[in-house]
C-alpha cells in the first residue's frame, strides 16, 4: 500500500507542551526563552530533536557536535525548531565490559527522552558500532518520525606502502608480531596509520555494516553510508537531512512505515552484498522485534544465502569506505539487486520515495571495488546459520571472511571455560594444540561475559602462527569485530551460561562443522550430552545489583537480538500527563 501523507497543519504533538497560554505552556515555554529562543519558534512548527551520540570517548562520533550544526540549519530552513539533545554513547574502543552491553541501555535512555519530551521528530546522529542500532530501536519503540545521519568512515591508512583498514589490520599486525614477522616496534609506528582522520572505521566494519543497514532499510537517506567523515558532502547530507525531517513530521512518515518484513530482507540481502559484519544479524533482529515482526535467523540464512557478495572491502576483499564512496556506493548496491531481482523495490524509504526510485540512475565508477557477478568474492555470501546439537538454537559464520578449506573440518576440541582462561593458555608453548583442532570458548555470551563482547576471533597459538598457519576452526557464544575475519562460529546458542550444550564441550571431544549443510555436531551421544548437561554446574554468578543485574536478568539469546525480554514491540510515544 502506497504512503498517504498527513494533511497539513495540523496539531503536533509538542504544543501540548508549548501551545496556549495556560500556566503549564508558559511554564515550558519560559524556561525554554531563557536560551534566547524567539517567541515564535514555538508557535507551532515541528520542534526536531538532534539525538547526538557525539562524546570525546566515543571517537568515531567525536565529530558529531559540527554535523549537529548541519542538521539545524536544514531544520532551520526547512521551518523547524531544532534542539540538540546528548543522546547515551557506547563507545566500542573504550567501553568495558564491552559496549553490546550497554547497546539496551542506551536504547531505554533514548526511547524515554523521545517519550517525556515535547519532541515531533528525530534526527539519529550516530556512528559508532552500538549507537545506530540503539538510536534505530528507541525510534522504533516510539515510532516518532525519524531519520539517520551517521558520521561517515575514517579516511584511508597506509603503513609501509599497504593500505590500512582500522581494525582488520590490528588484528593482522598483532598476529604478525606473534609469529616473529613484525617488530613491536613497527607495530607502534602503524598504529598512528590506523586512525588518520575523524570519523569511524573505514573497513566494512560493524559502523560501516550498520550505516549501510540503516540506508538499505530506508531510514537514512541514499548515499548516506559511504560518505567520508571529513568529507564536505558529509556536511552536506546533514544539512539536507535536517531539511528533510520536517518535511517527515508535516507528513507524519512515521518509522512503522518504513521498517515493514520488505525492509528488513532488502537489509539483509544488502549485508550479504557489502560482506557486513556479523552483528548486524543481533542488531537488526533486535530492531525488528521493537517494531513487532517475527525476523529470525532462519530469514538471515534464506535471503542472504544465494547473494554474492561483490563489495571487495575488507575485511573480506582489498578496499576500504573511501574508495566505496568513489566507486558510488551503497545506492550502486542496491541497483545491483534490484537488476537481480533481490530488491523489494516498492519499500518506502525516509525520502518519501521508494528503493527503486532513489537508486534506479545511479552510476556505477569502479569494477575493481564493486566487482561484476562473474568476479564476485563468494557466490554465496551472507551469513550462514548453523545448527546442531552444539546450536540448537542456532549460531552464525560469515563464509566471505573465512577459509574455504575449512568449511567442512572436523577437529579436536581445545576447550577455554572463559575469556582468562584463554588469555591465560594460548600463549603457552606446551598447549596441546594444532592447525586440525577446533578452538572453543565458552561463556562470552549475553550473559557469560556478560555482554556477549569480541572476543569470537581468537588470535591463534604462536606455536601454530610460527608454522605460517593464519587460520583455524574457532567457536564461541562471543560475536566478533566486524573488522576481524577467519572460520569464526559465532553467536552459538543458547550459550554456554544458560546452560547450553557449549558449556559441556570438554578437550578431546571431536566436532564437525559442515558450513554447505549448515550444520555443527558434537560427536557425542544425546545420552552422553543430556548425563553431562544434569552435571553442570553454571560457573557464573548474577552480579548482585544495578543495570549489571537487569542485564543479566533480562536478556534474551543472541538468536532473538540479546534485547530485553520486556521491550518487546512498539510502545508509541503518547502525550504525558503534565506534572504541574
Amino acid at each position: 500500500m502506497a504512503f498517504k501523507a498527513a494533511k497539513w497543519p495540523r496539531k503536533l504533538r509538542s504544543q501540548e507542551w508549548f501551545g496556549g497560554n495556560s500556566r503549564d505552556n508558559i511554564y515550558h515555554r519560559g524556561w525554554m526563552r531563557n536560551q534566547g529562543f524567539p517567541p515564535d519558534l514555538f508557535d507551532g512548527r515541528p520542534v526536531i530533536a538532534i539525538l547526538n551520540t557525539w562524546s570525546e570517548l566515543t571517537p568515531c562520533n567525536a565529530h558529531l557536535r559540527d554535523l549537529a550544526e548541519r542538521v539545524k540549519h536544514g531544520i532551520y530552513e526547512a521551518g523547524g525548531f531544532p534542539l540538540e539533545v546528548p543522546a547515551f554513547s557506547a563507545s566500542e574502543s573504550a567501553f568495558r565490559p564491552t559496549a553490546m552491553m550497554f547497546r539496551n541501555l542506551a536504547a531505554m535512555a533514548v526511547e524515554e527522552q523521545m517519550r517525556g519530551q515535547p519532541i515531533d521528530g528525530c534526527v539519529l546522529l550516530v556512528g559508532c558500532d552500538k549507537t545506530t542500532p540503539s538510536l534505530l530501536m528507541a525510534a522504533a519503540s516510539t515510532d516518532l518520525p525519524s531519520i539517520v545521519v551517521t558520521g561517515g568512515p575514517m579516511l584511508n591508512g597506509y603503513f609501509a606502502g599497504e593500505r590500512v583498514g582500522s581494525g582488520t589490520h590490528l588484528w593482522k599486525f598483532s598476529e604478525a608480531v606473534k609469529a616473529g614477522d613484525m617488530t613491536q616496534e613497527e607495530f607502534s609506528e602503524a598504529e598512528a596509520s590506523m586512525s588518520r582522520s575523524a570519523g569511524s572505521c573505514n573497513t566494512m566494519g560493524t559502523a560501516s555494516t550498520m550505516a549501510s543497514m540503516a540506508e538499505a532499510l530506508g531510514m537514512a537517506l541514499s548515499g548516506n553510508a559511504a560518505i567520508p567523515a571529513v568529507d564536505s558532502r558529509r556536511r552536506a547530507m546533514a544539512q539536507v537531512t535536517g531539511r528533510r525531517i520536517v518535511q517527515m513530521v508535516k507528513d507524519d512518515l512515521k518509522p512503522s512505515d518504513i521498517l515493514t518484513r520488505e525492509a528488513f530482507e532488502n537489509a539483509i540481502r544488502t549485508n550479504a552484498a557489502i560482506g557486513g559484519s556479523t552483528n548486524a544479524v543481533i542488531h537488526l533482529l533486535a530492531i525488528a522485534g521493537r517494531v513487532g515482526l517475527d525476523l529470525s535467523l532462519e530469514d538471515w540464512d534464506r535471503l542472504g544465502r544465494d547473494v554474492p557478495t561483490f563489495v571487495n572491502l575488507m575485511p573480506s576483499g582489498e578496499y576500504l569506505m573511501e574508495e566505496f564512496f568513489y566507486a558510488g556506493g551503497l545506492p550502486v548496491v542496491l541497483k545491483r539487486l534490484g537488476e537481480a531481482g533481490l530488491l523489494n523495490k516498492d519499500a518506502l524509504t525516509v525520502s518519501g520515495e521508494t528503493a527503486w526510485e532513489q537508486v534506479k540512475d545511479v552510476k556505477h565508477w569502479n569494477d575493481d571495488v564493486i566487482l561484476p557477478p562473474e568476479r564476485a568474492l563468494a557466490q554465496s555470501g551472507g551469513v550462514a546459520v548453523l545448527k546442531g546439537n552444539l546450536a540448537p538454537s542456532g549460531a552464525v559464520l560469515k563464509p566471505s571472511a573465512a577459509t574455504p578449506e575449512l568449511m567442512v573440518h572436523r577437529g579436536r576440541a581445545v576447550v577455554f571455560e572463559d575469556i582468562d582462561d584463554y588469555k591465560a593458555k594460548i600463549n603457552d608453548p606446551d598447549l596441546d594444540i594444532d592447525e586440525t583442532c577446533v578452538m572453543v570458548l565458552k561463556n562470552c555470551g549475553p550473559k557469560g561475559y556478560p555482554g556477549m563482547s569480541e572476543v569470537g576471533n581468537m588470535g591463534l597459538p604462536p606455536k601454530v602462527l610460527k608454522k605460517g598457519i593464519t587460520d583455524m576452526v574457532r567457536i564461541s557464544d562471543a560475536r566478533m569485530s566486524g573488522t576481524a575475519y577467519g572460520t569464526v562460529v559465532l553467536h552459538t546458542s543458547p550459550e554456554a551460561a544458560a546452560g547450553g550444550p557449549l558449556a559441556i564441550v570438554r578437550d578431546g571431544d571431536i566436532i564437525e562443522l559442515d558450513v554447505p549443510a549448515r550444520r555443527l555436531h558434537l560427536d557425542l551421544s544425546d545420552e552422553e550430552i543430556a548425563r553431562r548437561l544434569a552435571e553442570w554446574k553454571n560457573p557464573i554468578e548474577p552480579p548482585a545489583s544495578g543495570y549489571a543485574r537487569m542485564f543479566h536478568d533480562h536478556v534474551q539469546g543472541a538468536d532473538t537480538g540479546a534485547d530485553f525480554d520486556f521491550l518487546k514491540g512498539c510502545r508509541g510515544a503518547p502525550i504525558p500527563k503534565d506534572s504541574h
